[in-house]
């Protein structure tokens, strides 16, 4: 008997199978986890890509700004009327009384170009900087539009459970009220419950499309493309590693926007001073053969110099580019003020929602859990009103959406907090 598949057969079926495998892959949509969103958003995100081809222009900026000026050709046609040789007006090099060619290079003053160069990398680096802020800032967005996205599909999932729990209860005092046991208006309450919860659920489903239309900006995606459930938050360290001293350095250390600052006031220094070496004057050097009918016969060399007389104008330019320095240095201690201002606000707000998160988990939820059980069961038996029951109702509900808010609440404060140290934590 013949083998079902060659062994040929099986391997072309294998490979077939890994391809589907991997184009299903390919094909799923981000959004399962926020490592995802950020791995997509660092290839399309428009924004950081301008700001990425901006440092890229400007790392190119470094090269010419060392570089020595183009050299000049200077052609002189001496005589070309020919007056006393006795010939006719002509253009022409070997047919004039003589012609003379000039080649002349500039060399700006020793140290001139170095300076221009230095200052060209400040500047680089201060774009590089802009770049990488401009990724922190996308980043940051996207994690806490990521915690939104979070927050309203569990909130709407919640809802469903709670209009399911309505229903409960609607059966219920419908089987009480036929029973005689409970009034007709136990049972409208629960339906005005019941709609109000619809009523809810429909604005956050609105929200849940905002909030995709809101990603998937980010990733410039369509506003309607599809977006993967969220399953997972990141973790959020422990309030050991939220120190805020460490964090405070790590800040100063690696903060875009600081390094920008730094590398703006390096760039502000070498102005200063290229400012200072514009006291000395600039070199020409030039050489020039003569030609003489078909011969070059004589030669000439040539130096010249430009004299910084102007000497009222430099010290302005002096002093600008002094008064220069002092505002990249002010402006780098406000962008620094502000940034620890928001550090430490943010570790605040990020410690409260964890405490509010611990202490609904653990007090506020099993308390009212515990309550609702009561109140049920006290209904049932007829020693409970309908609005004891509701109300037990609400505040589990209360107490869920309260745990879903501070854990997004935790989510939004880190991503503000790593934006402002400018790397993860």
């Amino acid at each position: 008997m013949k083998p079902f598949l060659s062994s040929k057969h099986f391997l072309l079926a294998a490979a077939a199978a890994v391809w589907c495998l991997a184009a299903q892959a390919q094909e799923a949509p981000p959004g399962a986890d926020v490592e995802s969103l950020l791995a997509l958003a660092k290839l399309n995100n428009p924004e950081y890509g301008a700001m990425r081809y901006e440092a890229a222009a400007a790392s190119e900026r470094i090269g010419p700004a060392a570089a020595l000026p183009d050299p000049v050709l200077r052609t002189e046609l001496r005589n070309v009327t020919n007056y006393g040789a006795g010939g006719d007006f002509s253009l022409l090099p070997s047919q004039v009384g003589s012609t003379k060619y000039t080649l002349m290079q500039a060399l700006p003053f020793w140290g001139k170009r170095d300076l221009k160069r230095e200052a060209a990398e400040a500047e680089a680096a201060a774009a590089t900087g802009r770049a990488e802020g401009s990724w922190t800032e996308q980043a940051a967005r996207i994690k806490a539009t990521f915690a939104q996205y979070f927050a309203v599909t569990r909130l709407i999932g919640l809802a469903r459970e709670v209009i399911d729990l309505i229903n409960r209860i609607e059966g219920i005092t419908q089987a009480r009220y036929a029973g005689g046991l409970a009034p007709q208006q136990d049972a409208i309450r629960a339906q005005v419950e019941r709609t109000a919860m619809l009523s809810e659920l429909i604005r956050m489903e609105t929200e849940y499309l905002n909030t995709r239309s809101s990603i998937n900006a980010l990733l410039a995606r369509p506003a309607h493309a599809p977006l993967a459930s969220p399953e997972r938050l990141r973790p959020v360290p422990p309030p050991a590693r939220l120190d805020y001293a460490a964090l405070e350095q790590r800040a100063r250390d690696k903060n875009p926007q600081i390094f920008a600052a730094d590398a703006r006031i390096r760039a502000a220094e070498k102005t200063r001073d290229l400012a200072y070496r514009n006291r000395y004057p600039d070199f020409t050097l030039g050489v020039s053969p003569i030609q003489t009918g078909s011969r070059v016969n004589e030669w000439e060399l040539m130096l010249e110099l430009n004299i910084p007389l102007q000497q009222e104008s430099r010290r302005s330019q002096e002093r600008e580019a002094d008064q220069m320095i002092n505002a990249a240095r002010s402006r780098k201690d406000a962008t620094a003020n502000q940034l620890l201002a928001e550090l430490s606000s943010n570790l605040a707000a990020l410690d409260a929602a964890r405490r509010v998160e611990m202490l609904t988990q653990t007090s506020l939820l099993p308390q009212a859990e515990l309550t609702f059980r009561a109140a049920l069961a006290g209904y049932e038996s007829g020693k409970v009103d309908f609005a004891t029951l509701l109300e037990a109702q609400r505040q589990i509900r209360s107490a869920n959406q309260d745990i879903i808010k501070a854990r997004a609440e935790q989510q939004v404060r880190l991503a503000e907090v790593e934006r402002l140290i400018g790397e993860d934590l």
